[in-house]
């Protein structure tokens, strides 16, 4: 971010009620209809799963390549996803940590419950930030209307600013 990387890339998939992603280099020149998603800076990072970072509304996470092609579960280069995210009820709850092995504290589940988020993601991607102000630029930008392949209809340009250093 710091020199200048994702300036000009796009949000090139948005799920309202799930993720905006973005991150992929071949975003900044992409003429309308290009396939997005696949670019990057030619490197992969070790995945890293800790219990406490779960995948509740507003939290950062690594994109990756599928299970088939990358059982190790590496993380993107450069892509990137935003939680956008719903709430979950305690039935929805106890079949996720059922299917994935997983045992969330009380104020985990309150969380979920109350905040939202995308836990069937716990475990499999590595979430390694937080938007702590501007929420509600991610409703907006997960608002907005899509085509096939959750590309936005009009293209979300990102712009980085560095607040600390």
């Amino acid at each position: 971010a710091k020199e200048g990387y994702y300036d000009g890339l796009l949000f090139h998939r948005v799920i309202n009620g799930f993720m905006i992603q973005g991150g992929d280099p071949n975003s900044r020149h992409a003429k309308p209809g290009t396939s997005l998603g696949s670019g990057g800076p030619g490197y992969t990072i070790p995945a890293e799963f800790v219990d406490t970072l779960i995948h509740l509304r507003g939290r950062l996470a690594a994109a990756r390549q599928g299970d088939r092609v990358n059982p190790q579960k590496k993380s993107s280069g450069s892509q990137f996803y935003i939680v956008h995210g719903r709430t979950f009820t305690d039935e929805e709850l106890n079949r996720i940590q059922a299917q994935n092995g997983l045992r969330y504290s009380p104020a985990q589940r309150e969380a979920y419950k109350t905040i939202g988020g995308a836990p069937f993601l716990d475990g499999n991607y590595t979430v390694f930030g937080e938007v702590i102000e501007g929420l509600a630029i991610i409703d907006s930008i997960a608002a907005v209307p899509t085509k096939p392949g959750d590309m936005p209809v009009e293209p979300v340009i990102m712009q980085m600013t560095i607040l600390k250093d």
